[in-house]
């Protein structure tokens, strides 16, 4: 079992703080600051371009890092070792997944998404659509419709396996049976669902997956993405961002592409390696658990948090599913007031998040929240409601950041 104030102790938490928000951007490993240091002082300091071979934490040098810590990120994903690389950006990623996906079903048409997808993604695929200027069409359908769209027609899916707006969850491995039995390759984006609730890629036999590492994973802000392709896929999906890193052999300086082995082809850009350094650190707690020990825990923080706001908050309502195996770990309400109720919120130390409309938003991260955070969140957001106090011009006025 997980030692869950072990886990809390290591991260930076300002005083009288209630962070419900690490669905958004995680918190400080403590360690991480110090990695930092080393990185910089020790590494690029000290070893200078030569770091290239010799840095990094265990010496292997920062151009291994993607891929080893990828292999960490592997063990929370319930991924393959070796199928998982860092780097870039959650949308670069979803353009290279998507990309290698639908070349490799060229005689169809439909990409199919649903309209609890977060927007970018559907972003990315118009963007794509558009380039390739081939017919390609973006279907955008309900979540709770998109079963019954996956045909004969559909090149890949590509969906969000936890709405970012409810925390509704689908069922991954339904689903990517249903679109192989049609045909299709199934892409799955687990920005809100890597480090909150157990996956089985392999398992699930997924084709393609991406996700972030800011948000659960507490990587830090501008922490780079990863991308997971299946092994059956390792050598046939051709990268379409053909970087010099996921070339076969970049020294070579070949005036023509070949794409590296495996997961190595889907490297762009330079390793972030300072980024990398920070994430180590939150590896290292992560390390101290299992996703088994933390989805657990996370319904139990949310069943208390929902009982106790539903409570005492009767102009509260619920927006995430009820049923705690249908829904990631956050909580969402429905409030006509939401982002002023908010904001008088963070003025009180409890820290979410708003998503239009009205979506009132807080996470639950075991790794540093409990259960007395639970009940002082619910104390607090009962007293801010009940006496009104978001109603005050200044919890109006409206961020660059929401």
């Amino acid at each position: 079992m997980t030692d869950f104030a072990a886990t809390k102790s290591q991260f930076s938490i300002p005083d009288g703080t209630i962070y419900l928000d690490g669905n958004s951007l995680g918190p400080l490993p403590k360690a991480a600051a110090g990695r930092l240091a080393s990185a910089v002082t020790e590494e690029w300091g000290d070893m200078l371009i030569t770091g290239w071979n010799r840095g990094g934490r265990d010496g292997a040098g920062w151009m291994a890092m993607p891929t080893a810590i990828g292999d960490r990120i592997a063990r929370l994903i319930g991924a393959e070792a070796g199928h998982v690389v860092m780097g870039d950006t959650l949308s670069i990623k979803v353009y290279q997944a998507l990309a290698s996906a639908i070349e490799m079903r060229p005689d169809r048409k439909v990409i199919l998404s649903d309209s609890g997808n977060f927007p970018s993604d559907l972003y990315i695929a118009q963007g794509l659509i558009q380039s390739l200027g081939r017919g390609l069409e973006l279907k955008v359908v309900t979540p709770e419709d998109i079963a019954d769209h996956i045909d004969e027609t559909v090149a890949a899916t590509l969906i969000t396996e936890v709405d970012y707006r409810t925390g509704r969850l689908h069922e991954m491995k339904a689903l990517t049976a249903k679109a192989h039995a049609a045909g299709a390759l199934a892409i799955w984006d687990l920005a809100h669902t890597a480090g909150a609730t157990e996956v089985d890629l392999a398992g699930a036999k997924v084709d393609f997956a991406v996700g972030c590492t800011y948000k659960y994973l507490n990587g830090g802000p501008g922490s780079p993405a990863f991308i997971y392709v299946a092994p059956r896929h390792a050598e046939v999906a051709r990268p379409a961002l053909s970087g010099w890193l996921g070339h076969e052999a970049p020294f070579a300086f070949d005036l023509d592409y070949r794409p590296g082995h495996g997961i190595e082809r889907m490297r762009v850009g330079t390793p972030p390696v300072l980024a990398l350094a920070a994430l180590e650190a939150s590896m290292d707690i992560w390390d101290m658990t299992t996703m088994a020990d933390i989805r657990a825990r996370s319904i139990e923080l949310t069943e208390a948090f929902i009982e106790g706001v539903e409570a005492a908050c009767p102009m509260l309502s619920l927006a995430s599913p009820r049923d705690p195996n249908l829904r990631g770990s956050q909580i969402s309400f429905r409030f006509e007031e939401g982002y002023a109720a908010m904001q008088a919120l963070i003025a009180r130390g409890v820290i979410g998040d708003f998503r239009a409309p009205d979506i009132m938003r807080f996470g639950f991260t075991p790794l540093y929240i409990d259960e007395g955070d639970v009940a002082k969140a619910v104390d607090i957001i009962a007293d801010v409601m009940n006496r009104r106090l978001w109603d005050r011009p200044e919890y109006r006025k409206k961020a660059r950041v929401t």
